[in-house]
């Protein structure tokens, strides 16, 4: 099995990264491969072109590195998303990322509908459960299968590597990492004996009549 970690950081080994190692720490216990890709701000944001709905080819139709990622994430097991905290929300490169990660496979039959998804993010003093509310509703609509932790996965710290020094912190990652584990071990076990649900044609409505 596999799990692929996406950095929304600025920085490449911050906080966030830090934060990512401690939840993979305990899945490469149990044998479960994880990547952390840098995503920074490597992408632009989406230009609401509507393309990758119309050619359903799983593409986005800016050409940059998304489209791998797109397909890294498919082939995944398990999804986690890191973000540190700009302004009580999710940094913009990392939004850019997710808007259209997400909107490219919302439009491609969902790619990755009952994969296991997580979210952990790195504040130095507030606003950290907000973004973690916003990472998770990427998850959340995608159908996702999230587990849990024993308190909200946000780690606090200033400094590159402070993050390191918040011991409840730490415990919240490994926590979250061994219930990912498991998750991802029920998960696997329950597909040859239990069915999964029908995916449902998304109903859209708006309220302008």
């Amino acid at each position: 099995m596999k799990v692929i970690g996406f950095n929304g950081s600025a920085r490449p080994q911050g906080n966030t990264y830090t934060l990512l190692e401690q939840v993979a720490e305990p899945l490469r216990e149990k044998g479960i491969d994880v990547e952390i890709v840098h995503v920074g701000n490597a992408v632009m944001g989406c230009k609401a072109c509507g393309i990758c709905g119309k050619t359903k080819n799983e593409q986005c139709s800016i050409d940059d590195s998304l489209n791998g990622w797109i397909q890294s994430a498919k082939k995944a097991d398990g999804i986690l998303l890191g973000s540190p905290v700009y302004f009580s929300g999710i940094a913009g490169g990392m939004k850019a990322f997710l808007d259209r990660m997400f909107y490219v496979s919302g439009s491609n039959g969902n790619l990755f509908r009952h994969k296991v998804g997580a979210s952990v993010v790195a504040v130095r003093r507030s606003g950290g459960v907000t973004t973690f509310d916003q990472l998770n509703h990427y998850l959340l609509y995608s159908e996702m299968l999230i587990p849990g932790s024993n308190y909200w996965n946000v780690g606090h710290g200033a400094a590159r590597g402070e993050v390191a020094q918040d011991l409840e912190g730490g415990q919240i990652m490994k926590v979250l990492g061994e219930n990912m584990a498991w998750l991802l071990q029920v998960v696997a076990a329950g597909k040859e004996s239990v069915v999964m649900p029908e995916q449902r044609q998304k109903m859209y409505m708006n309220f302008i009549r």
